[in-house]
C-alpha cells in the first residue's frame, strides 16, 4: 500500500471536478437535473425552508447527482468495451438508467412532502 500523498489527494478533487464539469457540459439529463436543483434551491429560499427541510432537500439533491454521474459512468463504459449495440450492453444501460428514475422519483416525493405544507 503506498503511503499517503497530500499532493495526490488534492490533485483528485481535480480531477472530480473535471467530471462534473464534462457531465454538465455533455449529458442532456445532467443540465436538467441542473435546472431543476437551482430551481429548488431559489423555491427552499422563497419559501424559507428550516435546518431539517434543506438536510431532506440536499440530501436527496445529492442522490439524484450521484446517480446521474453513475449512470453516465457506466454508459459510457458500456459504450467503449462494446461500440457496437448488443442486447446485453442495453439491458445493463437500461437498468442504470432505471435507477436514476428511482432516485429522481425519490426526490419528487421528497420535494412534494417538503414543499407543499409551505403552500396550505
Amino acid at each position: 500500500m503506498e503511503p499517503f500523498r497530500i499532493k495526490k489527494f488534492i490533485k483528485s478533487f481535480g480531477y472530480a471536478g473535471k467530471g462534473i464539469r464534462k457531465l454538465i457540459v455533455h449529458e442532456q439529463n445532467a443540465r436538467i437535473h441542473l435546472v431543476i436543483t437551482v430551481v429548488v434551491i431559489i423555491g427552499g429560499f422563497a419559501v424559507n425552508l428550516n435546518r431539517y427541510e434543506w438536510l431532506g432537500i440536499c440530501a436527496v439533491v445529492g442522490l439524484v447527482w450521484a446517480a446521474e454521474a453513475f449512470n453516465t459512468a457506466i454508459e459510457k463504459l458500456a459504450d467503449f468495451v462494446s461500440p457496437e449495440r448488443q442486447q446485453q450492453i442495453g439491458l445493463v444501460k437500461d437498468i442504470a438508467a432505471g435507477g436514476v428514475l428511482i432516485c429522481a422519483g425519490v426526490a419528487v416525493g421528497m420535494g412534494l412532502l417538503i414543499f407543499i405544507p409551505h403552500f396550505m
